[in-house]
């Protein structure tokens, strides 16, 4: 017999286990399935951003830098430390407690929470009375009906053509996050998040490390400013990046990956690396999902169509995170996942997407929301902009750190804070202040006149906001 439930959702990664909690503190009777396996087979909730993705990628970025400024940067503070090695082996023993951690967090708050937890693949089987039947394929095989349904199955790793990934030779994120072993070249394609990211955690423990991205800018997404300050810091650490290339065919063999491709001049080249990480984007998963049994309607894409409320064109189905249109990132789906549960329970839930934050996480860190200069430009929008280096921040100079800058774009007329760009240390931590002042439709003048502590970095933010009206302080 079918276990009935007023909200199943199908996918326990940031847009679904967010959405499942907040349903059943709402007062429903929540199910959530979700069909990741830990080493030893047991359910291991999170999503791609828990297992392969965000949290995995922060701990290798964090144990890589420990090693860099162990052999780079102590001396300069007095520190005297000679022989220092990395254990890659107890480094990624480290990254999966702490996915292991975050996991367990997950199946703790469902238990508080009293939502039904399902490990399996979740799929439609046929609309049903006052709902939907869904099919868990676990250890063992369940019907659940439910009400209403939200699915939130997440993305997958889009693969070259004619180049799967092996995760031994030809890397996605899965495989790029297991290597068990420095590999003296190591070869990206793409500069996107992912492989920035990644190629800074292995350049770091010695790789040499080459970037190919086929746009002929780098990150088109950031303010230009922005991107270009970054690319001089990339540059000197030592991280190659090509840009406008076209990528050929991709070989694979005993002594690794051989990459044919054309420069930006359309001139012949090859590489050859021990790995090849591929970071070309994602696609929606649908796979498995059964939507012909029900009439899901899916784009070209393969994204689940969806409204700006996240209701599909099925009474009583909603989509969230990366299944459906907009930025693929976990605090969206987590909005999102928020915001239906809300209005399942009759509310009105909320989601900006102009005010949702990027993050880079390499070193420096970048961050930004709202509209870059270039936008702005495009959309014939009058602006007012101010900058302030971190060169010139007493907290950056005692941390050794002064790359960067903070950018803050305001409307020419009201002054409203229209975008913010930081590269700099912490900027992950720093846009936060951002985020919260464009949600309230703030002005720069609101963010010149708060008290900022003394030293902090947060007074690069305060400085940018004064120098949009051409005044400074210089802390």
């Amino acid at each position: 017999m079918s276990k009935q439930f007023d909200v199943i959702v199908i996918g326990g990664g940031p847009g679904g286990y967010i959405a499942a909690i907040r349903a059943a503190q709402l007062g429903f009777n929540v199910a959530c399935i979700d069909e990741w396996k830990n080493d030893k087979g047991g359910p291991a909730p999170g999503g791609t951003c828990t297992n392969v993705g965000c949290i995995p990628s922060k701990a290798l970025l964090q144990s890589s830098e420990h090693f860099e400024h162990a052999n780079k940067h102590f001396a300069e503070h007095g520190i005297t430390a000679t022989g220092v090695k990395m254990d890659v082996a107890k480094m990624i023993a480290r990254k999966d407690t702490v996915v292991k951690q975050n996991n367990d967090g997950i199946l703790y708050l469902f238990k508080k929470n009293k939502v039904s937890f399902f490990h399996g693949r979740g799929s439609f089987v046929k609309a049903a009375e006052g709902g939907y039947e869904i099919k868990v394929a676990g250890a063992a095989e369940e019907s659940l009906t439910g009400k209403q349904i939200i699915i939130a199955t997440g993305s997958n790793a889009r693969a070259l053509p004619g180049t799967p990934f092996d995760e031994e030779l030809v890397l996605s994120n899965d495989g790029a996050l297991r290597v068990g072993a420095v590999p003296k070249k190591l070869g990206l394609i793409g500069s996107g998040v992912i492989g920035l990211e990644m190629g800074s955690v292995w350049r770091r423990l010695g790789a040499e490390v080459t970037i190919l991205e086929g746009l002929p800018t780098f990150l088109g997404a950031v303010d230009e400013q922005i991107a270009k300050e970054a690319k001089k810091a990339f540059d000197k650490q030592g991280l190659k990046i090509e840009l406008g290339v076209k990528v050929g065919e991709i070989k694979t063999g005993k002594k690794g990956v051989s990459i044919a491709y054309t420069n930006a001049k359309g001139e012949a080249q090859s590489l050859d690396v021990d790995k090849l990480i591929v970071s070309i984007g994602r696609v929606p998963n649908t796979i498995g999902l059964n939507t012909e049994a029900v009439g899901l309607a899916l784009d070209e894409r393969g994204a689940i169509v969806v409204d700006a409320d996240c209701k599909t064109n099925l009474p009583g189905v909603w989509a969230v995170g990366d299944v459906v249109r907009g930025p693929m990132l976990a605090h969206k789906a987590e909005e999102e996942g928020v915001a239906v549960a809300e209005r399942i329970a009759g509310q009105h839930g909320h989601v900006n997407f102009n005010t949702v934050p990027w993050v880079i996480y390499t070193s420096p860190e970048i961050a930004w929301v709202g509209r870059t200069e270039q936008q702005l430009k495009a959309d014939g929008v009058k602006y007012k902009a101010g900058s302030f280096p971190f060169l010139a921040n007493g907290r950056a100079r005692a941390l050794g750190d002064t790359t960067g800058m903070v950018k803050m774009l305001a409307d020419a007329e009201t002054d409203e804070i229209l975008g913010v760009h930081i590269v700099g240390p912490q900027a992950s931590e720093l846009i936060a202040e951002a985020v919260v002042a464009m949600e309230f439709k703030a002005s720069s003048e609101d963010i010149a006149r708060i008290c900022h502590a003394h030293p902090s970095l947060s007074e690069a933010t305060k400085e940018a906001a004064l120098a949009v009206d051409k005044r400074t302080l210089n802390f």
